[in-house]
């Protein structure tokens, strides 16, 4: 399916965010998750099923000063 993922648009196979987190080589708590503008929490990205057209963000923090 067609997603954007931080605004890039790209073909996924993961059905869930949880897996496209994985995916992208992400560690589960150490990012931040949004779906179409939504805040996700980490003990929701599992259920949270991705869409065709979906717009996800993938936020690591920045260290530095």
């Amino acid at each position: 399916m067609k997603i954007k993922l931080n605004g890039v648009d790209m073909v996924t196979h993961c059905t869930t965010l949880e897996d496209l987190v994985m995916v992208e080589s992400h560690q589960q708590n150490s990012v931040a998750t949004a779906l179409n503008g939504e805040f996700v929490a980490i003990k929701d990205r599992a259920d949270t099923l991705l869409s065709e057209g979906d717009a996800i963000e993938i936020i690591a923090p920045m260290s530095g000063g």
